[in-house]
This record gives C-alpha cells, structure tokens and sequence, in this order.
C-alpha cells in the first residue's frame, strides 16, 4: 500500500511542493541564477513563506536564516531549514495518529462545524493537533506541523481558508475545477504523504541555519544578502493578506490559545484583524524604506511584480536610495494561479 512505503528518503534531497499563494517554487532556479555571482555567505530570507527560497539557498551552501512573521510559516522553517538531521521516523507517524485520551479537547470540532471539513475530520485535526503538541523534539514537532497543515490545504478548495465553503466540497454536482479525488481522501492518508515529503527535505549543509518568528522590522544580525518577498498589493490596491488566508493554519500552530484569536462574527471563523503595513497601500511606502535602511549594509533583493504598489520605477527610486548599484531582472509570462493578470512580470530588484 503506497502509504505504508518507508518514510525515510531514498531519492536526492527535494522540496515539497507547494500549494501556497505566492509560492517561489517555479522561479527558483531563476532567482538562484540571478543572484549565483553575487559574493555572499550569510543570507536572511526576510519573508520566509514556504521555505522554498531559503532552502535552495542552504542547497548551496549559503548560512541561512529564516524568518517569518506568522507563526505556522516559522514551523516549516524549523522542519525544513533549520532541521538538519531529525526525521519524523515510522514509529513516530503511528503514535500521532492514535488515541490516548478518553476525551481530546474539541475547539475546532466546536469552532468549525460545516465550514471547512466534515464533522469526523474536525475531531481528527483537534486530536493530531493535541498529539503533535505533545511531541518533545522541536524538529519532530513542526515536521509533524508541516505534513498537517500541507494535509489540511490541499483538502481545501482553492487551496484557502479565505470562505466558509465546505459545500463546494460534499455537493453532488458536476465541477470545472479542483480535485475531488484529493478533497476526499483521508487526512490520514494525506499526513503520511507529507511526512514522507518533509523527510525527502531534510539534510545538513554543514553550515548553521536558523529560523525565526519576528516581524520582518526586528530581524536582528547583520547579513551579506537579504532577500523580501513581501506581500503583494496590486495595482487596484488590494493586498494579498496571508494572514487571513491561511488563518487557520495559524490558529493550529497557536491552538493553545487559538480561542482567543477568533473574529466570532465572520461566518468563516477568522483571526481578530490586526494592522499590516504590507497590504496597505497608504503605508507600504514607508514599510519597504524601514527595511532597506535597516539592511542597508548588506546586497538587497526584492521579489516584485512589476505592476504592484508602489511601481516598479518608485520601487527603484526608493532602493536607490540606500544602494549605489540597483539592477532589474525579469522573467517574463509567469501567471500566478488564480491570477487573471495577463500582463504583469516577476521582476527581481538587486541593489550593491
């Protein structure tokens, strides 16, 4: 049976696919070949997200650190940065996936009904969640965190947490998109696959890497190169809040106190609301000079579309502030999904 294979990796060192919005994992390569002359060792990865830049950067040996606000996103960099050598073995699998409780506790199953999965599946994630947090190795535990919270997406239409829309699920009607298949296997099934693709991502580089969970004002350390991938606002001004579309990955990661988060008037169950100067157009301007002034010291690369806000042209303006050298690159006919912008570009801006 494909679910009981080895959960130890027997291929060369790979990264999990990503069902992230926003996701780097496509232009990978592309970015490595735009930075690979640049003379750095240290690197901070500034807006850590999946992980994806950051471990392609430990590939080549580059002192990494992660780092990213949300607190789920900070789990998958300890999984899969700066975890060098645990892997979540067989024995480890089975013992999170049984019972040892009469009675687990029932937030989501109490929290959650008909919003995003089935009744049983609520129950399932309140007692995985339970049991991972029982796990004393950090590494084994955020390892755990990744294959759950990579379970609980791709179960998910669209891939987000962004409307109460289970029905889209479970109705008995023809569909155009998604993957039934994969909204209906059992999450069991599903955190053994990503157990197995989290391992598949584990090595040493020999160099040490970290990861962390502040906000991208107060990462702290001085840095050869430092990377943004900050959030997007478009041209219209709206802003791709993270937060709120993977708001309950983030609750998972702060179950403990996940109750107190909830904006109980939204019908999807979402976190209390907090500013972000990242999504606001007003005081995004602002938000990237702090940053660059902050690590003006170090090579700066920025991830950007080139038609968000600002522009590209006061993008440059402002880095050229803090950098005598800024250079642009870009890559050309690359559509995220669930975009409908046909005639944007991903642009990397590098200042020296």
């Amino acid at each position: 049976m494909a679910d009981q294979l080895s959960l130890f990796p027997q291929v060369q060192i790979k990264f999990p696919k990503t069902r992230y919005q926003g996701s780097k994992a496509k232009l990978t390569n592309w970015i490595w070949e735009k930075i690979s002359n640049l003379e750095f060792e240290t690197c901070l990865d500034a807006f850590g997200g999946t992980g994806t830049i950051s471990h392609r950067l430990k590939r080549e040996f580059k002192q990494v650190t992660y780092n990213d606000s949300l607190k789920f996103n900070y789990w998958f960099g300890q999984a899969l940065i700066e975890n060098s050598d645990v892997l979540l073995q067989e024995n480890d699998v089975e013992w999170l996936l049984n019972s040892y409780d009469e009675s687990y506790p029932t937030l989501i199953a109490n929290t959650f009904a008909d919003i995003y999965f089935l009744e049983e599946e609520n129950r399932w994630l309140d007692k995985l969640i339970t049991n991972i947090h029982r796990l004393e190795n950090k590494y084994k535990k955020a390892l755990a965190f990744f294959a759950l919270a990579q379970s609980c997406i791709i179960k998910r239409p669209y891939n987000l947490f962004h409307r109460k829309n289970l029905y889209v699920r479970t109705a008995d009607v023809e569909r155009s998109f998604g993957n039934k298949t994969s909204w209906d296997r059992p999450f069991e099934s599903w955190f053994r696959h990503f157990a197995m693709e989290a391992n598949q991502a584990v090595f040493s580089s020999g160099k040490t890497c970290l990861a962390k969970n502040v906000d991208v004002y107060c990462t702290e350390g001085k840095y050869d190169l430092v990377y943004f991938d900050p959030p997007y606002i478009s041209g219209k001004g709206v802003g791709v809040d993270f937060r709120d579309f993977y708001h309950f990955l983030e609750g998972l990661a702060n179950y403990d106190r996940w109750s107190e988060m909830i904006d109980m008037t939204s019908k999807h169950r979402r976190l209390i609301r907090i500013p972000n100067d990242w999504i606001d157009k007003r005081r995004i301007y602002r938000a990237f000079e702090r940053v660059f002034e902050r690590h003006a010291d170090s090579i700066i690369v920025v991830s950007y579309r080139s038609d968000g806000i600002p522009s590209e042209s006061e993008l440059i303006r402002l880095l050229a502030r803090f950098k005598s050298d800024v250079r642009v690159e870009r890559f050309r006919n690359y559509r995220y999904a669930l975009s409908k912008n046909k005639t944007s570009n991903e642009i990397l801006l590098i200042g020296q």
